[in-house]
């Protein structure tokens, strides 16, 4: 059915895990005709979670995406739902998704209310300048708590947050608040929140305001109450409640009509996050048209490496229109690729479709050079431009792998590469110095999971084990360094000399180096030699061969010969007089400290601190999640990470099972001076060549 970018609603589902959001997708799409029946996850057959290890193991593990055409009075309205992991493990997709969306629907349980996933997600829908609303879920259960909930939701978020409906007869049906103005509910009178959501509404345009004072709801057309809504949601203003039975289906249908009548269009919401290069590394806000007939800009939010169809590039359209044959460039690439075949997507389902207007979603196939924000775009004018980066967490978990049989090597660098792709907080390293392959991720259940992908998609067995802590090194104390390279062997021969300084930055500066020589005593074409040996020195550490950093170099004198000096000479000058200088300078082994939150129940949380205590943890503060229910308290701190080993173990074994905790990178500091013993007294650094 055709429709316009007006028609469009793009909606991601989202929350903490176990409020119900995949059965929820379930139902919405049973209610919207797309299902004759709604899977349920126990049974293993939703849409969303298709993935073998899904079903396994009963929760989402990667976004979803299908959409509803649902018929209104003069057309029809084209709904996108994303759903979305709710675990913190997996993240990395459910934040990419939020770069695709004008809403973003928190689904929180009625039996437990306001739990840490909410609180982050809301955040990071917030800082994404999306519209938020709630979808109170399970509302039908014998311990729910409705009217507790909606009263903790709005303690947490503000008096921004009110109903559109409410629950009636104990969750067997709901009742319309926004345009029903009698009636009684769970939650006391209709008419009162009915007036408190108008109130609210009118509030962000004083030309409604002042009709509304002067006569009432009467003076208000629906088209200025649909767009002081619409404003309200954008700017923040009003945060939405619907209450639902997902398992039940009690609002849902409500639910797709709401969405459909009141949430805003990809014209009508915050314009999107796009930059632009001006080719000297800055970087500009781009205002795109949701134009169907401008050049094409796209941006890919997911890839998938499908056994059918190859890679495919999940992209949502911001300006232009994409049909099949169009010709695309990646990013800023040289060479276009045609669009062969266009998909929608439902789960794992991919429908063939002529065209992508702006505001929709689609896919393409076989593009080996697409990747995960790739902007996919028609013309060279639009070279440079992306999406405002997502602030991933940082993958601070690690094990470094190697495939269980020779000859698996290539495979498992191709099979780690394509799961890469499909996931931005999982990421592949290298370590060239002991020749290690390490992969990190957001926790241990992350990489557990990774490791059953590549068993499951790929047929490989891998052995895995800790990886070493990225430990690196600095100076405390400014110092000068030399060093005379002069080598003879009979014909030509090589030198040169070098005189620099090295100085101390602030923690998480990285690197500076500065050119202060006067008179040519180093001539200008040997300098970036002298660069680059400091920078292989930097690489191979000092004093436990860990890489340097916070460190500026200021090279100010030296002396060349005309005939033997050459850049190999002043490389070997420049490394070895910085290593002089390091030595010099009071060198320091740093180790990455993370900031890490633990959830554990109450009864166990002094346990908990205690572990932490001995683990070189520093205790920030400690605090209930919100969550009365479970008795939950969240205990703040920063840990070096080499103290986590086995923590996870101990966590379980304190709490019974019920204890999580994530992490993300903090900074870097000094190790204690006998961690820094060990690992100086361990190394053995490679014999120099002069």
């Amino acid at each position: 059915m055709p429709y316009t970018t007006r028609d469009i609603r793009n909606v991601a589902l989202a929350g903490h895990p176990g409020a119900g959001k995949t059965t929820l997708f379930e139902a919405l799409l049973h209610a919207g005709g797309v299902l004759a029946t709604a899977g349920s996850v126990e049974r293993g057959n939703t849409v969303s979670d298709s993935d073998p290890l899904e079903k396994q193991r009963g929760h989402s593990l990667d976004i979803a995406i299908a959409s509803i055409d649902l018929a209104n009075g003069e057309g029809h309205t084209h709904l996108n739902f994303i759903d979305t992991p709710g675990y913190p493990d997996f993240r990395g997709p459910a934040l990419s998704a939020l770069s695709a969306v004008e809403t973003a629907l928190v689904v929180v349980d009625a039996d437990t209310g306001v739990e840490h996933g909410t609180l982050r997600l809301m955040e990071r829908a917030r800082e994404r300048g999306l519209c938020r609303a709630i979808v109170v879920n399970k509302i039908d259960h014998e311990h729910a708590d409705c009217s507790g909930v909606l009263m903790q939701l709005r303690e947490t978020f503000g008096p921004e947050v009110l109903p559109l409906n409410l629950p009636a007869d104990w969750g067997r049906r709901v009742i319309d608040c926004f345009d029903a103005q009698a009636g009684d509910s769970d939650l006391g009178p209709v008419s009162e929140w009915h007036q408190r959501i108008l109130d609210q509404v009118v509030e962000v345009d004083p030309e409604a305001m002042d009709r509304y004072l002067e006569n009432g709801e009467d003076g208000l057309t629906p088209q200025e109450l649909h767009d002081a809504f619409e404003k309200s949601l954008r700017e923040g203003h009003l945060i939405p409640v619907c209450f639902v039975s997902a398992r039940s289906g009690v609002g849902v249908r409500e639910l797709l009509q709401l969405v459909s009548r009141l949430f805003p269009d990809p014209t009508e919401a915050n314009p999107p996050q796009l930059l632009a290069g001006d080719g000297n590394g800055g970087e500009r806000p781009m205002v795109v048209k949701p134009d169907a007939d401008g050049h094409v800009i796209a941006d890919v939010f997911k890839v998938v490496n499908d056994p059918f169809v190859g890679k495919l590039g999940v992209f949502r359209v911001y300006q232009g229109t994409v049909r099949r044959d169009t010709q695309l460039f990646v990013d800023d690439g040289r060479k276009p690729f045609r669009v062969g075949h266009l998909f929608a997507l439902r789960g794992r389902e991919h429908v063939e479709i002529e065209q992508a207007i702006p505001g929709d979603i689609a896919a393409v196939g076989k593009i080996e050079e697409v990747h995960f924000d790739a902007v996919l775009h028609d013309s060279h004018d639009e070279d440079g431009v992306h999406l405002a980066p997502i602030g991933f967490p940082r993958p601070m978990f690690g094990l470094a792998v190697q495939a269980s049989s020779r000859g698996q090597e290539q495979k498992l660098s191709q099979a780690l590469r394509k799961l890469a792709e499909e996931d931005p907080a999982f990421v592949v390293e290298h370590n060239v110095e002991v020749n290690e392959t390490v992969i990190r991720g957001l926790s241990e259940l992350h990489l557990r999971v990774m490791l059953e992908r590549l068993k499951d998609r790929f047929g490989l067995e891998v052995t895995a084990r800790p990886p070493r802590i990225a430990y690196r090194e600095t100076i405390s104390v400014p110092a000068e360094g030399h060093h005379r390279h002069k080598k003879q062997t009979g014909g030509a021969g090589q030198f040169a000399e070098v005189f620099l300084r090295v100085e101390p930055l602030e923690r998480g500066a990285g690197f500076e180096f500065v050119d202060e020589v006067k008179g040519g005593t180093i001539p200008g074409q040997f300098i970036p030699a002298v660069e680059k040996g400091v920078r292989q020195a930097l690489q191979g550490g000092a004093i436990s061969g860990h890489p340097i950093q916070d460190v500026r170099v200021v090279v100010h004198d030296g002396r060349h010969h005309p005939v033997d000096s050459k850049e190999v000479a002043f490389a070997t000058a420049g490394r070895k007089a910085f290593l002089d200088a390091v030595s010099k300078a009071r060198p320091l082994v740093l180790e990455p400290v993370v900031a890490l939150e633990v959830w554990a129940p109450e009864a166990q949380l002094g346990d908990v601190t205690g572990a932490l205590a001995t683990r070189r943890a520093r205790i920030a503060g400690t605090d209930g999640s919100g969550n009365n229910a479970r008795s939950e308290s969240v205990v703040r701190a920063q840990v070096p990470q080499a103290e986590l080993e086995g923590f996870a173990a101990e966590l379980k074994s304190l709490t019974a099972g019920k204890g999580r905790y994530a992490l993300d990178f903090s900074h870097y500091e000094p190790v204690p001076p006998n961690v820094q013993q060990k690992l100086v007294a361990a190394w053995k650094p490679k014999p120099e060549e002069d």
